[in-house]
């Protein structure tokens, strides 16, 4: 995707400009995330190896078992990796995952399901509710994964004018919206089956855990809670901040020159950028009815065998929680949304015939390859972690200074969410940032006495505030190209200082609510609470 960035004027720019532009060389610097693990493995390799020489052990607080460093470059060393090379990869909790719910959301997807969904959303709200509507919409958006941020933003500008507004606001508080709400939502998607398997391996790195439970609605009533109040606050800033301050656009929405460089010169991107359309269909509206006529009864049979006494859907003891339902919500969810999608693509004719379905999934799953070549090279550097012990000396060492500091609590948990929110200006992938710190972070908590889902809540907040104003990420130039359909003259600086309503907000907004579950000590999904059982 071509970038639109301006060159800073002679003389250095703006502090913003210089600050924007040491954020992009210091970015542009890091290699590809797969040699940034690379070297990671490396570094750890002889780390291990000069801390097994040096006979170094590790203690556990709680615990009187006495734990020793292995080196990793070492017959022992060796001998493990030859054996645990392909199970490190093949067994990586999120692999299988989120391949899974790929296939399924792909279905869904390409059938035209979730773009219909968002469309009829928006299409007939009026006026006075729709940034509201949209900003909701926007914050349940990762389900869509990255077509999200390519779809919601100019059908919001497309409806905004539509009911009279200034499509610029709708435009810029949806791409907020999206960016801010994107970790945030009451859907479940492969994001959060891809956090939660880091999670859960990250968690393993402490030996003996007590009272862990990993599943991929670990975070779902913090997620759910947070959208909600994302979504007023978003509408809020769009419509009584944003909007008042704007100037009437002189441009009249259509495409020109930098929108065909930002997607590439071809229809199908300049589709994506924003050649669409708020209206639905009477195909698509049968569609949508029998799509949610189908995955509703579906989610009630489910719901009515869980609930029956005796059902084999029920935990220990007749237990809700935990229980089957939730250690197979991924199965669960992966029927749901293959039902919804083949319902609604033969509906509507988007699905010709059997053959379509398989295709349709085997297309999705290509598009996660370069996912899949990153995930084998952070399952080698886990498992490192876990096996030579390194990682289980590094935590117990981080919480010892954060102990020394005071910082055992919300305090030391919000200092964590801000170190995010700096780091993601430079790495924008979560899935390399989150396996970057997981591995010490989680057990570091973990040992404060912090669950591993309260840790991964933090994470979403920090990976979600600041990546609409950073440099790196590319889908801020895909935002100021679409706003210059509006504003010809607009910059970089122009699209910043109006996301900039957004950021601390949004940010405030997500710890406001953390510090609710964390203070009234909630959970933040079944079965996961904020603080670990203690010790016995």
């Amino acid at each position: 995707m071509a970038r639109t960035m301006e060159k800073a004027p002679p003389g250095g720019g703006t502090l913003l400009d210089k600050a924007l532009g040491l954020i992009e060389r210091g970015g542009n610097r890091l290699p590809h995330p797969f040699y940034l693990f690379t070297g990671i493995f490396a570094v750890l390799a002889v780390a291990s190896t000069a801390l097994a020489v040096a006979g170094a052990t590790v203690t556990v607080p709680g615990s009187d078992k006495t734990l020793e460093i292995h080196g990793l470059l070492t017959g022992e060393g060796v001998q493990w990796l030859l054996a645990n090379l392909i199970p490190n990869f093949t067994g990586f909790p999120s692999l299988g995952t989120v391949l899974l719910m790929m296939m399924a959301v792909g279905v869904a997807e390409r059938t035209g399901l979730l773009e219909a969904a968002v469309r009829i959303s928006i299409a007939r709200t009026p006026a006075r509710f729709l940034p509201y509507v949209i900003a909701f919409v926007a914050c349940q958006a990762h389900l869509m994964s990255d077509i999200a941020i390519i779809v919601i933003p100019p059908l919001a500008a497309l409806a905004f004018r539509a009911a009279g507004r200034n499509p610029v606001a709708g435009l810029i508080g949806a791409f907020a919206s999206v960016c801010a709400g994107y970790a945030a939502g009451f859907t479940i998607g492969a994001l959060d089956a891809l956090y939660v398997g880091i999670t859960e391996k990250a968690a393993a790195v402490l030996p003996d855990a007590p009272g862990v439970e990993t599943h991929i609605l670990i975070n779902y009533f913090f997620t759910a809670t947070a959208s909600a109040l994302l979504g007023l606050l978003g509408g809020f800033l769009t419509a009584r901040v944003l909007e008042p301050r704007l100037p009437q656009p002189t441009g009249d929405g259509v495409t020109d020159p930098e929108t065909e460089d930002a997607t590439g010169g071809t229809p199908e991107g300049a589709a994506q950028a924003g050649e669409v359309s708020t209206a639905v269909t009477a195909p698509e509206k049968r569609g949508l009815l029998r799509a949610l006529l189908a995955v509703g009864a579906y989610g009630v049979a489910v719901v009515v065998c869980w609930l029956l006494p005796g059902s084999p859907l029920r935990g220990e003891g007749g237990a809700l929680v935990p229980s089957p339902v939730l250690d197979g919500v991924v199965p669960l969810l992966f029927v749901a949304f293959l039902l919804g999608g083949v319902v609604y693509g033969v509906s509507v004719g988007t699905l010709r015939g059997a053959d379509d379905v398989p295709k349709i999934m085997a297309q999705s799953v290509t598009g996660m390859s370069g996912y899949i070549v990153l995930i084998f090279m952070i399952s080698q550097v886990i498992g490192v972690f876990e096996w030579s012990n390194v990682g289980t000396l590094l935590a117990v060492k981080a919480a010892a200074l954060l102990k020394a500091a005071g910082l055992t609590g919300f305090l030391g948990v919000l200092l964590f969410v801000l170190l995010v929110c700096v780091l993601n200006l430079f790495i924008t992938s979560g899935s390399a940032l989150w396996s970057l710190m997981a591995p010490v972070f989680v057990p570091t908590f973990m040992l404060l006495g912090l669950e591993p889902a309260l840790t991964q809540a933090a994470f979403r907040i920090g990976d979600s505030a600041t990546q609409m104003i950073t440099p790196m990420n590319p889908y801020l130039f895909l935002a100021l190209a679409l706003l210059r359909r509006y504003e010809p003259e607009a910059r970089l600086g122009t699209l910043l200082s109006r996301l900039a309503v957004f950021t601390v907000p949004f940010l405030i907004a997500w710890l406001a609510v953390l510090g609710i579950f964390y203070f009234a000590d909630l959970p933040l999904g079944p079965g996961s609470g904020v603080h670990l059982p203690a010790r016995p």
